[in-house]
């Protein structure tokens, strides 16, 4: 396969993105069954499928790492990227919509769109990245085409089209009318390895007339040469190339989406990747990429080509048990061959690139070289971590990072014999290289290593890999809530001053500050009015470090200070005893004081909490809710007398939910959350807080 080179053109970067259980890894399994690749579909339950292939996610039927695999159809080369559905690993989704040209939206046709749906919708708007729907499962009893497209209208966009509509319904579907070609296809069982032409049906006929007209008329409503002649000639008059042309040149702007439907296991497949081929960009169809001159600063372009300097993103770390470390990269300009040597931009080291490999999961072939518009993995690059730049080491470029968010639950972990405890330091450093929503802590006033992720399921399989990849049995403690404080008072000014003699040499600092609430969300800011040399500018920095190392830690229950302004106004110095380290004490007396005047506040996570359940069960989700401080935001219907509430809950409320409702609603209920924004907490709950922190 390594041979099948093919021009850039005809390159695919394709990501799979859905709410959990839509079918995107039966999507996957259909494609490469289709493409080749499989000798037969692997079915998610029954634990057979290729990219789910960890252990953990084949026990429990879900997606937990993106996988790649790369795979051909019609001679283009489809690098597909599946990746997880449940909330806990959005970080997955994040990475590799930054490197992928398309996306493939899959939904459930039983239930249309889902808060998941949303969330990974949102993160392709985030990235521009130019998507086609497919809506999966609508052969079976309970989907609905025409009902999903509604929903996708209702709650992501208006601007999807169908391109494909199903000729029957339920279990009765068998074919398609194709409203580009206009010609139906059909098959007898929908595993059959071919459609056949056939007539389009009498009773279809006005509607697939009314959805072809919307479909040409807003495709063409995006190129004005097009417009032009769709006005002049009409819809009759243009050409099946010349619709296909503008239903690709709208779907390129991110903002326009071709829907069809079907079964992901199914002979539909191919024309799902029929419209990958002709929709969906290829990597040059994608704006240039820039970044910066590490040393300069200056902006630099980069185009996708061969030609170009070599540069790439690294967008995911992995260790593998056969090759040992793997980073996956996407070659943005340039071309790099195996055995050559990369400047790694971000950290200034130079790494050799070992050995190339293409990946089909969790197998992978040899290649010697990596062009422009592509993906692959290196084996044996050191000291390479997720969102670092590989490039040229004559043309440095730094591209723009991958940005993830602060992950609000930690539970404390240790070893549980002292043969566990080395392992384990070199377990979670190398699951942490891995997952960068992953953190590790050693808490310095009780020795405790402290792990933080984004759910109760995400340190959940982390310990569960730590155990089989690197036999460490560990005992957890119980959740805890990432908690954070803040001010709530402006323009509050405060001494810090910091004299010490004690014979000899002694120290002196002495500083104002102004500390002021900065926007939610906007973080430390840290602003220098110094005027006339009182405090030297050789000090300054060491009164910010200062500043910074005091706000790890606040002044009510010691979680860290978010959302501060800090300004340095006046202080004096002693040209004897000052020094940078007094201050830099000084700068955090100031700090601390400050914070106590300024009307600290607690902060909690607030959850958009969504649950999915029969209506009988309303009543007690809602009061359940309730009775955890919740608030409600929306109910709405889905089919079949099931609902969906979305309410905001404290996360410190949430623990233990999922188990919660099954039990409340014998299995028949099911959620999701996802950190939507920090709250103030309640005054008795902070209280409750501090006593159990001050213990």
């Amino acid at each position: 396969m390594a041979d099948k080179k093919v021009t850039m053109d005809k390159i695919r970067n394709l990501g799979i993105i859905a709410h959990i259980d839509a079918g995107k890894t039966t999507t996957t399994e259909g494609i490469l069954y289709r493409t080749g690749l499989n000798h037969k579909i692997g079915a998610v339950h029954e634990g057979e499928t290729t990219t789910d292939w960890m252990a953990q996610e084949r026990e429990r039927g879900i997606t937990i790492v993106a996988a790649s695999v790369t795979c051909f159809w019609k001679g283009h080369q489809i690098n597909i990227i599946d990746t997880p559905g449940h909330i806990d690993f959005t970080a997955e989704v994040e990475r590799s919509l930054r490197v992928l040209d398309g996306a493939c939206v899959v939904f459930d046709g039983k239930m249309g769109v889902e808060s998941q749906s949303e969330t990974v919708w949102r993160q392709a708007d985030k990235y521009g990245t130019p998507r086609i729907c497919f809506i999966n499962k609508i052969n079976q009893t309970g989907g609905d085409f025409y009902k999903s497209l509604e929903s996708i209208h209702n709650r992501l966009s208006k601007r999807a089209f169908p391109v494909h509509l199903p000729i029957g319904f339920e279990q009765s579907i068998n074919g398609i009318v194709d409203l580009v070609a206009m010609k139906a296809y059909t098959y007898k069982e929908f595993a059959d390895h071919e459609m056949v032409d056939a007539e389009i049906p009498a009773d279809m006929l006005d509607q697939v007339k009314k959805y072809r007209s919307l479909l040409v008329e807003n495709a063409v409503a995006e190129d004005e040469a097009m417009l032009e002649k769709y006005f002049e000639v009409g819809e009759e008059g243009l050409s099946e190339d010349e619709i296909k042309q503008a239903i690709r040149t709208a779907t390129l702007t991110g903002k326009f989406f071709v829907v069809t439907g079907g079964d992901g296991r199914g002979v539909m497949v191919e024309k799902v990747l029929d419209l990958v081929n002709d929709y969906l960009p290829a990597p040059n169809d994608r704006a240039n990429v820039w970044g910066v001159h590490p040393k300069t600063g200056d902006e630099v372009e980069r185009k996708h080509d061969a030609s170009e300097p070599f540069s790439a993103l690294a967008f995911k770390i992995t260790s593998d048990p056969f090759v040992g470390k793997l980073a996956y990269f996407r070659v943005y300009s340039g071309k790099v061959t195996a055995g050559s040597y990369v400047l790694n931009s971000s950290t200034g080291e130079k790494e050799r690139v070992g050995r190339i490999v293409r990946l089909q999961a969790d197998k992978r072939e040899d290649v010697t070289e990596v062009e422009a518009g592509d993906i692959a993995a290196i084996v044996g690059l050191k000291g390479t971590t997720t969102g670092n730049t590989l490039c040229d080491p004559a043309h440095p470029i730094i591209l723009e990072n991958i940005t993830f968010p602060e992950p609000p639950v930690s539970i404390a972990i240790e070893p549980k014999t002292k043969a566990d405890q080395e392992k384990m330091a070199i377990a979670l450093q190398r699951l942490a290289e891995e997952d960068p929503t992953f953190r590790v802590k050693v808490d310095p006033e009780t020795g405790q290593t402290i792990i933080s992720g984004m759910g109760e399921l995400h340190l959940e399989i982390l310990v569960d890999r730590m155990k089989r990849e690197f036999n460490v049995e560990a005992n957890i403690g119980q959740p805890q809530v990432a908690y954070r404080e803040t001010i709530r008072k402006s323009g509050v000014e405060v001494q810090g001053k910091f004299v010490r003699q004690s014979g000899g040499r002694g120290q002196y600092g002495d500083v104002w500050l102004r500390l002021s609430q900065n926007e939610e969300g906007a973080g430390f800011e840290f602003i220098n009015s110094i005027k006339g040399g009182v405090v030297p500018s050789e000090y300054i920095k060491p009164v910010e470090q200062g500043i910074i190392e005091a706000m790890s830690t606040g002044v009510l229950a010691g979680y860290p200070v978010v959302d501060v302004k800090a300004e340095l106004y006046d202080g004096s110095y002693h040209e004897v005893d000052s020094n940078e380290m007094a201050f830099k004490v000084a700068g955090s007396m100031a700090l601390k004081e400050g914070v106590r005047q300024a009307g600290p506040v607690l902060l909690e996570p607030v959850m958009k909490v969504v649950v999915v359940t029969p209506e009988e069960n309303m009543g007690d989700i809602i009061g359940g809710l309730n009775a955890k401080r919740g608030r409600i935001e929306s109910m709405e219907d889905l089919s079949g007398n099931v609902k969906e509430i979305t309410a905001f809950v404290p996360l410190g409320e949430m623990f233990g939910y999922t188990t919660d409702i099954r039990s409340m609603t014998k299995g028949r209920a099911s959620s999701s959350m996802e950190l939507d924004h920090y709250a103030d907490v309640p005054p008795h709950v902070t209280e409750a807080i501090i006593a159990k922190n001050a213990k």
